[in-house]
């Protein structure tokens, strides 16, 4: 989970305690957006794991060959065999340490991307369209529906933060999805 925050507007600093997801402003083309990032909470990037493999490799290989030169040989071969579940292990870790989900909110189109390992589910909405829901109960994920599609984002996120989550998916919403003026004059 990511620590820092952005409020939704950049005329409204958030000063209150940190959300563990990422609400930031987007102002590409000169058209306004917002986009929550939520991450999965990982001590080591990958890059980080496979340096601490290697060092944890060379540490171990120069300790079984020393033992392996006064004649125990079988001291090396375990040192193979548990560096190759390590390995494995560390692996898998590092597959899924860059997992996050994505909301981003521009142009009336709500856009969520859920990357798990080398898989990437998007989903899109008309942000005029969308609900807000927990998926089945308080603390559950929260589940975006309309126009016959859902999909459930929270995944990074502790139960009792995803109905802020929440709160701010629907006040963002709320302000996108307010009549401009144009749209005003249009209708009369």
């Amino acid at each position: 989970m990511n620590s820092s925050s952005a409020s939704l507007h950049p005329s409204q600093a958030f000063t209150g305690w940190a959300t563990p997801w990422r609400a930031a402003p987007m102002g590409e083309d000169g058209q306004e957006g917002l986009r929550w990032v939520m991450r999965r909470n990982c001590s080591l990037t990958p890059q980080q794991v496979l340096v601490a493999y290697l060092a944890i490799c060379a540490i171990s290989l120069s300790i079984a060959v020393v033992f392996a030169w006064f004649g125990a040989m079988p001291v090396l071969y375990f040192a193979g065999l548990e560096l190759l579940l390590l390995g494995g292990a560390l692996l898998m870790y590092a597959r899924h340490a860059a997992d996050h989900e994505t909301i981003t909110l521009k142009n009336s189109l709500v856009s969520v991307e859920h990357h798990c390992g080398t898989r990437v589910e998007r989903a899109e909405f008309r942000a005029e369209w969308l609900r807000v829901e927990p998926a089945e109960g308080q603390g559950s994920l929260l589940e975006l529906s309309g126009a016959g599609r859902r999909t459930r984002v929270g995944r990074y996120l502790r139960p009792e933060w995803r109905h802020m989550l929440a709160r701010e998916l629907r006040q963002a919403l709320r302000r996108h999805s307010a009549p401009t003026p144009d749209m005003v004059d249009e209708l009369k």
